[in-house]
């Protein structure tokens, strides 16, 4: 990820948001995708697809598209980072807590969580669908709860 050792820690997380928003990382469509999922934040305007592609039980490239506010695209960004190349359990345990964390935003209102979690609802719904082709024995149903438990 990005370095910014100069700023106050407010200061930091303030660029980054801005900085991920603007230009973000793992921003595109990825061409023979294992698996897609697409939701929206319909209170913010935010509505993102996010492409996955697995390789021996790792996530071998990730990529999102669409529109966001700054807070989505930076935590769609920042997420993408944090899952590319891990294990499908790795990325399995990711909480809300570890992507909120990465962008100072633990205590952020209730009414901007939604944006700030909105790809990590859809990665866990993609990785449901993933689990959901591959494991056969129902084991996937807690993933698409967690999922719908988020915000």
């Amino acid at each position: 990820m990005r370095g910014y050792s100069k700023l106050s820690s407010n200061n930091i997380y303030h660029e980054m948001i801005i900085d991920y928003s603007r230009n973000p990382l793992n921003f595109g469509e990825i061409e023979g995708c294992d698996v897609t999922h697409h939701d929206s934040n319909p209170l913010c305007g935010d509505s993102l697809d996010m492409d996955l592609k697995f390789e021996d039980g790792r996530v071998s490239d990730v990529k999102f598209r669409g529109k966001g506010c700054a807070i989505c695209i930076a935590c769609s960004s920042v997420l993408t980072e944090i899952v590319k190349g891990k294990s499908v359990e790795d990325v399995r345990s990711i909480q809300k807590g570890d992507i909120l964390s990465e962008l100072g935003l633990e205590h952020l209102q209730a009414v901007r969580i939604k944006c700030a979690l909105l790809s990590l609802k859809i990665l866990k719904f993609a990785l449901y669908k993933h689990l959901a082709k591959t494991h056969t024995d129902g084991s996937a149903e807690s993933l698409k709860e967690e999922a719908s438990g988020l915000y």
